[in-house]
């Protein structure tokens, strides 16, 4: 009767089947001999078959059999007399002396006679798995060190959803979209993407797309050399090179023209740039990451926006919910903010009234975060007995449906620029608001969504007295 040996050397299906497996597997003899031995076992070991034929698989020297080490020979395995190995995580030799972990498991071959005439080993090599459980873990600290420090903050589920997305991003560099509405946070979420993946050593670079015209954003973004229009006295570098290694965050995405859409897209299928004004091709490794308040979707359906270049970028998308849609966050949010604002005001807040936090509550946060920081700090401007109560809330958070606006005949109070929700200001209207506040220059930045620094600003750029 042939023996296993010639069997599996001169039948070629078996050969096919063993080369083709994935997993590592090979073939002892019952004298604990190999066999056989598949590509993947070679990959995972580092031994040819070569190399390893006609040894012991005591060379192997796994940790784990029948919950002891590898015994010298099959009489003390255990194999034959129990007919199996359960599937158990082990370590292995590697040829170069280091050990492997993997999953391993073993059966008994029997011929017609029910007879054991060899056995056959499987190995799964779990380095990989190793390695991204390592990542996932190292990012869920990252982020939990990240929350402590106030940089994201929400126990609602739709929150939880996002820190998930957001420690899940971490292990990859795919092209990360943030969608929602404005003030919902979309620069600290990318912020967090940045500082727990593996680029977290490396730059973040900013650029807020709708702040410049399109020949200004081209250079920012791709730099430009000496000449290549009026007033480049000097070769410039652009955003994508300096974020080089790094990543770069492109807020506001949804405003860009179809030129720049174009030339991005050039960026995501070949990452590579060329300076404005130059024909040399460089090539860039960043991570890009976008952020929008708009819906990209209806941009691509009425033609204002490349589908080709929508599909590039939502390869990861992340929405963050309006604060209307979380408010179980209200609570750890204001405490967030009055810790904030208890550290860098000479009024210490203890915290806010049940009446305060109801109004709170019932508000519907057109703003969302940064309406409910605003609101706060405001908050902190009148507050009086060391704790928040309703009277010092914004008028329209106290007061919802009685609020009526003192200028709606000045229309251009409502102005807006194509691309950029703030507000344009006068001199007048800025005094007139100022005058409708009794002076007071939170409530002033609270109506037209600017901060109080801000106003200050303006009143000193116009001449305006700080006191009426």
């Amino acid at each position: 009767m042939k023996d296993i040996k010639f069997e599996i050397q001169n039948n070629e299906f078996v050969k096919l089947l063993l080369e083709s497996i994935g997993d590592g597997v090979f073939v002892l003899d019952t004298n604990g001999i190999i066999i056989a031995w598949n590509p993947a076992m070679e990959k995972i070991t580092g031994y040819s078959y070569g190399e390893i034929k006609g040894k012991s698989c005591k060379v192997l020297n796994f940790n784990q059999c029948f919950n002891k080490d590898c015994p010298t020979g099959m009489k003390d395995c255990g194999i034959l007399k129990f007919g199996k190995v359960e599937p158990a995580e082990c370590l292995l030799n590697h040829k170069k002396g280091h050990a492997i972990s993997v999953i391993k498991n073993a059966r008994v071959i029997k011929n017609k006679e029910n007879k054991i005439i060899g056995v056959v080993e499987t190995v799964t090599d779990l380095t990989e798995l190793k390695n991204a459980r390592l990542k996932m873990e190292e990012a869920t600290r990252r982020l939990g060190e990240l929350n402590r420090l106030g940089g994201i903050i929400g126990k609602s589920q739709v929150m939880q959803n996002v820190f998930t997305f957001i420690k899940a991003s971490a292990a990859s560099d795919a092209t990360i979209l943030i969608q929602g509405e404005s003030g919902t946070g979309k620069e600290l979420v990318a912020d967090a993407i940045h500082s727990i993946g593996e680029r977290k050593d490396k730059l973040m670079i900013t650029v807020n797309c709708s702040a410049l015209s399109e020949s200004l954003l081209e250079s920012e973004l791709f730099g430009h050399i000496k000449g290549a229009f009026t007033g480049a006295d000097r070769d410039r570098i652009g955003r994508f090179e300096q974020a080089d290694g790094g990543t770069i965050f492109l807020d506001e995405i949804g405003e860009i023209t179809p030129y720049i859409q174009v030339k991005l897209l050039r960026v995501l299928q070949q990452k590579e740039i060329e300076r404005v004004g130059e024909s040399k091709k460089r090539i860039i490794n960043i991570r890009i990451i976008t952020a929008t308040n708009k819906d990209l979707k209806s941009l691509v359906e009425s033609g204002t926006f490349r589908e080709d270049l929508y599909y590039r970028l939502k390869v990861f998308p992340i929405y963050l919910p309006p604060l209307r849609s979380r408010k179980e966050d209200i609570p750890l949010l204001v405490n967030h903010f009055i810790k904030i604002n208890n550290e860098k005001s000479s009024i210490k807040a203890k915290g806010i009234s049940k009446p305060a936090l109801k109004a709170f509550m019932d508000y519907s946060w057109p703003g969302n975060i940064r309406e409910l920081a605003n609101a706060i700090e405001h908050a902190f401007v009148l507050c009086s007995n060391r704790q928040i109560d309703i009277a010092d809330l914004p008028m329209e958070i106290r007061e919802p449906d009685t609020i009526s606006w003192p200028f709606e005949k000045e229309k251009l109070f409502y102005k807006k620029k194509p691309s950029r929700d703030i507000p344009l200001l006068t001199r007048k209207i800025l005094i007139d608001l100022l005058h409708d506040s009794k002076w007071n220059k939170a409530e002033v930045a609270r109506r037209v969504g600017l901060s109080r620094a801000s106003i200050w600003k303006y009143m000193k750029k116009w001449d305006i007295p700080l006191q009426p």
